[in-house]
């Protein structure tokens, strides 16, 4: 009697089945099925089917990756190390020499170098003179004002150059800050050039930029008079070093207080109407809106409450000393109090 599992396949004999119905497939199988059906069967096959074989069904997937690597990967690393060498490398450099700068004064740079913030500065001086009202903004007035400058940064500065550059934005957008800027027409009627004043009539959008640009410029030379620092509030600088202030080594510290509270001469100092600096103390004091002007400190009547530091050095500190010889001079609201003239000495009898 014949054992009946004796008469089953092996899966040896099996495997070999399907080797051999593969071979036929993978060798010969486009001329079987033909060439369109056998692209259709697959072009990815885990399997080492030569596609130099014209006639096989398919192909092993080891070529189109290698074409995947080559045609697509590769080139797309090119193009990856140009847009390194293009656009990362250049905005590397730039944001580096920003913080190498940030680093040292930080935001001093707006109190103390900024040639706008100076001309401000230099008009509202003007406005004291003839007696001219100060308007100074309240809290709400300041909250209703500081996102602005965030959003002109993000908008103007950072997101129209770059959908202009992508081909979304039409061309007059490639640089809208600078457009707009008050400070590219006040430098350069300063050095005696009038033709930032002019307005390019070469399209319709290009008139509304340069018309814009002229009315803020206009804006900020006449409420200096009677607003302190107007476009400070709103630069888009400001609103980078305020980003990054707590990285540079020159900063504003405060220490608390029990007289604040009832005091706040340095708010009525302060340029740009921080009224946190009168109620906060540590790094809360240093406001995003802080030009490092040091108002605060010069007319904080209290020893040693407010100073400014570079690093673990102490560059000045309020002093009640110092409070009474500047209020002489100059009121906290930025108000020029006349010189005091001496008694003419009575002429000598002969």
């Amino acid at each position: 009697m014949t054992d009946a599992t004796s008469h089953r396949p092996t899966l040896g004999r099996i495997r070999l089945g399907v080797q051999l119905f593969m071979f036929v497939l993978t060798v010969w199988g486009a001329s079987v099925v033909g060439h369109y059906a056998a692209d259709k069967i697959s072009d990815a096959l885990p399997a080492l089917s030569c596609a130099y074989d014209m006639e096989n069904g398919s192909y092993c997937v080891l070529i189109p990756l290698q074409h995947q690597m080559h045609h697509r990967v590769g080139q797309a690393l090119v193009s990856a190390q140009q847009v390194g060498l293009k656009i990362l490398l250049p905005l590397a450099m730039t944001l580096l020499s920003f913080l190498v700068f940030f680093f040292i004064l930080g935001k001093a740079f707006c109190a103390w170098v900024c040639p706008l913030g100076t001309l401000q500065e230099l008009i509202q001086r003007v406005g004291r003179r003839f007696g001219l009202p100060l308007h100074a903004l309240n809290k709400t007035g300041t909250h209703r004002v500081r996102p602005v400058k965030w959003l002109i940064l993000l908008g103007l500065v950072l997101a129209l150059p770059l959908l202009t550059g992508l081909g979304v934005t039409p061309h007059e957008f490639g640089n809208p800050y600078c457009d707009v800027c008050p400070a590219r027409i006040a430098t350069t009627l300063l050095s005696g050039n009038t033709e930032q004043l002019s307005i390019n009539a070469a399209s319709p959008l290009s008139f509304a930029i340069g018309a814009l640009g002229n009315t803020l410029f206009g804006f900020v030379a006449v409420s200096a008079l009677a607003i302190r620092q107007p476009f400070c509030r709103m630069c888009p600088m400001l609103a980078l070093n305020g980003a990054f202030r707590h990285l540079s080594l020159t900063r504003l510290v405060k220490r608390p207080h029990d007289k604040c509270t009832r005091c706040g001469i340095c708010t009525q100092a302060c340029p740009m109407d921080i009224h946190k600096i009168q109620s906060q103390s540590g790094r809360a004091a240093f406001h995003e809106d802080c030009t490092l002007c040091g108002r605060c400190a010069e007319y904080c009547p209290d020893d040693d409450v407010i100073a400014l530091k570079f690093g673990p050095w102490r560059l000045f500190r309020s002093s009640r000393a110092y409070y009474k010889r500047r209020v002489k001079g100059e009121s906290p609201q930025g108000d020029v109090k006349p010189l005091k003239r001496l008694p003419r000495p009575a002429p000598e009898r002969p």
